[in-house]
């Protein structure tokens, strides 16, 4: 039998569970470092910890926030009746 087979899947399902905070730096020193020794010993929670990473990477380059039309908001501030905010639209047009 390899170390694999005697692996406790306790620890992963535990320290998975606190994944999304490890990955945005919201845990405390002792935690990050437990997942960091767990994941250096679990080839399993370090394929999905790398995934997870580059998941949430590829979101970010990928996803731009949506340019809205200029003769969309043009209608929309004057809907909203916005009038400062249509006169430096109009402007920005313009250029």
């Amino acid at each position: 039998m390899t170390q694999h087979d005697y692996h406790n899947h306790h620890d992963c399902f535990h320290l998975l569970n606190s994944l999304s905070d490890y990955v945005d730096g919201e845990l405390g020193e002792e935690l990050c470092n437990e997942i960091e020794r767990h994941v250096a010993d679990c080839e399993d929670c370090r394929i999905f910890v790398d995934t997870y990473k580059k998941t949430i990477y590829l979101y970010h380059e990928t996803t731009a926030e949506p340019e809205i039309p200029s003769d969309v908001r043009l209608r929309l501030f004057h809907r909203l009746n916005l009038k400062d905010f249509l006169e430096n639209s109009v402007g920005e047009a313009q250029e």
